[in-house]
C-alpha cells in the first residue's frame, strides 16, 4: 500500500482525534507529504496537551461534538478524507447510560456522514469493533447500529458517488485507553493481585499500528458500503497475564473476579452470515454491502442452504498465541519497551523472552 501518494497534498479529519487511534495516525503521517490533519473532539484539555506536545503547523484543532452537526460542518469544509473514530467505547458506562451511546455512536455517526456527503469528501472510514458482531451489550448494539447506518448510506450513494463510505471492524487494540494491559502493568508494579474476569476468556490482540493499517487498506480498496476486518491472533487472559508477568519478572497473584456486566467470553470479528458473503483478501476480509432490495417476498422462497455450514470468525477459533508469542507482540508496544527500558528491540527481545 502506498499511503504516501494517497494522502499527498490532502486534508485529513479525525473525529475523536485526541484518543489512542488519533495519536497513532498522527505518528504515522506527520512526517509525510500530507497537507493538513484536523483533530476534532470535545476535550479541550487533551487538545491543548496535544498542541503543546506536537508544535506542528500541519495539525489544526477543532472543538466540537459529533452530536452537534454544525460543529462537524465547521471542521468538514475542505476535507478530503475522514477517519471517524469518535465514540463512547467503555462497556460498563454504555451499559448504564445506553441512550448516551446511541446519541454519540449512532446519531453522531449520521451527522458525520451527512456532513461528509454535503461537503463532497472523497472517502470516509468508520471505525467499529468486534463487539458489534452478535452484540450483547449497549456499546456493541450502538456500534452495530453505527455500522448499519454507515453501510446503508454507502449503499444508497452507489459506486459512482463522489463520496465513498466504508467501515472497519477490529478487536482489542492493545494498550489503548481503558484497556486491560495498562491496568495489569500498574497492578504488577504496585505488587497487587492481577484481576482477571475469566481465565478462559479470549480476546483478539492488535497493535495500534495494525489498526491504522486496516483503515488505510479500507481507504485504498473500499467501495461504498464495504466492511473490512483484519485477521488477527487471539489469546486467553491467562496467557496475556503470564506474558506480562514474564516480561516484568513478577510473581503477582492472579485473582479471578468474574465476568463484568455485558462482557463476552469470546469476541466475534465476522459473523457466520458475513463469512458466507465475505471475500478473503489475504490479511483481510472484505464484506460487501447487502445488495438486496425491499422486495422481501422472494427471500422467503429462495433461502441460503450453505450458510449453516459456515463458522463465525471469533477469538476462540482464531490463531491462538502462546506465552512466548504474546511476549513478542507486547514488545511491539512503545510503553512496554519504555517501561522495561528496551532501547533496541531487535537486540534485547530474545533476552526478555528467555
Amino acid at each position: 500500500m502506498n499511503s504516501n501518494n494517497l494522502f499527498s497534498g490532502k486534508s485529513l479529519l479525525i473525529t475523536g482525534g485526541t484518543g489512542s487511534f488519533g495519536n497513532a495516525v498522527l505518528k504515522r503521517f506527520l512526517n509525510k507529504d500530507i497537507k493538513e490533519i484536523r483533530i476534532f473532539s470535545r476535550d479541550e484539555k487533551k487538545q491543548d496537551d496535544m498542541r503543546h506536545h506536537l508544535q506542528n503547523s500541519k495539525v489544526k484543532f477543532y472543538i466540537g461534538d459529533v452530536r452537534d452537526k454544525r460543529s462537524v460542518d465547521a471542521a468538514m469544509m475542505g476535507v478530503d478524507y475522514v477517519f471517524h473514530a469518535a465514540a463512547l467505547k467503555q462497556v460498563p458506562s454504555c451499559e448504564f447510560f445506553p441512550i448516551q451511546a446511541v446519541r454519540t455512536n449512532v446519531l453522531g455517526t449520521e451527522n458525520v456522514l451527512d456532513s461528509a456527503i454535503e461537503h463532497r469528501v472523497k472517502n470516509v472510514v468508520v471505525l467499529s469493533t468486534d463487539k458489534a458482531a452478535y452484540p450483547i451489550n449497549a456499546m456493541g448494539i450502538s456500534k452495530a447500529m453505527m455500522e448499519k447506518v454507515a453501510i446503508a448510506k454507502g449503499r444508497q450513494l452507489g459506486a459512482s458517488a463522489k463520496t465513498t463510505i466504508c467501515c472497519t471492524r477490529y478487536g482489542n487494540v492493545m494498550a489503548s485507553r481503558g484497556s486491560v494491559i495498562p491496568l495489569w502493568v500498574e497492578q504488577i508494579k504496585a505488587g497487587k493481585p492481577i484481576t482477571i474476569t475469566d481465565p478462559k476468556m479470549t480476546r483478539y490482540m492488535m497493535t495500534l499500528e495494525d489498526a491504522v493499517d486496516l483503515v488505510l487498506y479500507a481507504f485504498e480498496h473500499g467501495h461504498n458500503g464495504d466492511l473490512f476486518v483484519q485477521k488477527a491472533p487471539a489469546a486467553t487472559l491467562t496467557v496475556l497475564a503470564d506474558a506480562l508477568k514474564g516480561l516484568y519478572q513478577a510473581d503477582n497473584e492472579v485473582k479471578v473476579i468474574g465476568t463484568r456486566h455485558g462482557e463476552k467470553l469470546y469476541e466475534t470479528l465476522v459473523t457466520r452470515e458475513e463469512m458466507f458473503k465475505s471475500e478473503d483478501m489475504g490479511d483481510y476480509f472484505r464484506i460487501p454491502a447487502d445488495s438486496r432490495d425491499l422486495n422481501y417476498d422472494k427471500y422467503f422462497i429462495e433461502g441460503e442452504e450453505d450458510i449453516s455450514k459456515i463458522e463465525d470468525y471469533h477469538s476462540h477459533n482464531a490463531c491462538q498465541l502462546d506465552v512466548e508469542g504474546m511476549k513478542e507482540l507486547l514488545l511491539k508496544l512503545d510503553f512496554i519497551c519504555k517501561d522495561l527500558k528496551v532501547k533496541d528491540k531487535s537486540m534485547q527481545e530474545n533476552d526478555l523472552l528467555d
